[in-house]
């Protein structure tokens, strides 16, 4: 029998995957900010972490996930997946409000609905942001063809890949300028201030570089 985990060690854990998987240099600061709690928290929460070898502390404060610990973390991270997948798929929830919800519901989930969640949705697959079921890096999705919209070349249709998820207002944002999963987008103009003027299906707008670069993009195929 697996020995229980608490739901406060799944989000750590979580956290920890996905922010290596941005690139992130993982310390406990990183933490209290990723996860919006204090430091003498965070601290606290490492030495149990430490103490029932879920992760590593290094002796310059970098946090790593042990075997142990990365396969927590994954099984958190493909449980909020078919959440989102759920949400959408099943329930027909908004691409941009199943986030949030997936991450209170993901602790609730019994292995037998997961498993019914599996049986029914497969085990692959993107959710609603067109992420795969694992964080991926920068260089991962360049590897599969992708771009930030940041540097998206002028005058090309793109179509939306994948979007940054943990930030919800600015997924409604994105929503909101028709910067949706799978919607057509152009970049217009790249401006001297570090922003790109874009054309999507409700019209032209300009985004600043921050939320640009959290738009994946691909060359969309011509007919």
């Amino acid at each position: 029998m697996k020995e229980s985990i608490t739901i406060s060690k799944e989000d750590y854990l979580k956290a920890v995957l996905e922010a290596e998987s941005e690139g992130q240099t993982v310390i406990s600061s990183t933490l209290a900010h990723w996860l919006s709690v204090s430091p003498p928290a965070v601290t606290m929460a490492l030495k149990r972490l430490k103490r029932d070898g879920y992760v590593e502390v290094k002796a310059d404060g970098i946090v790593r996930l042990t075997p142990k610990g990365k396969e927590t973390a994954y099984h958190t991270a493909r449980r909020h997946h078919l959440i989102e997948r759920m949400l959408s798929e099943m329930f027909g929830m908004d691409w941009y409000r199943v986030h949030d919800e997936a991450e209170r519901l993901e602790h609730a989930v019994s292995p037998a609905f997961e498993a019914m969640l599996i049986q029914k949705l497969g085990e692959k697959g993107t959710c609603p942001h067109g992420n795969a079921v694992l964080p991926e890096s920068p260089s991962q999705l360049k590897k599969r063809g992708l771009l930030p919209l940041f540097e998206a070349a002028e005058g090309i249709d793109y179509a939306v890949v994948s979007l940054y998820e943990r930030d919800p207002k600015l997924l409604i944002f994105l929503h909101q300028l028709g910067i949706d999963p799978n919607a057509r987008v152009k970049v217009m103009a790249r401006n001297y201030d570090q922003t790109v003027t874009v054309e999507t299906p409700v019209g032209t707008s300009t985004l600043g570089r921050p939320a640009a670069e959290k738009v994946w993009v691909k060359r969309r195929q011509k007919r």
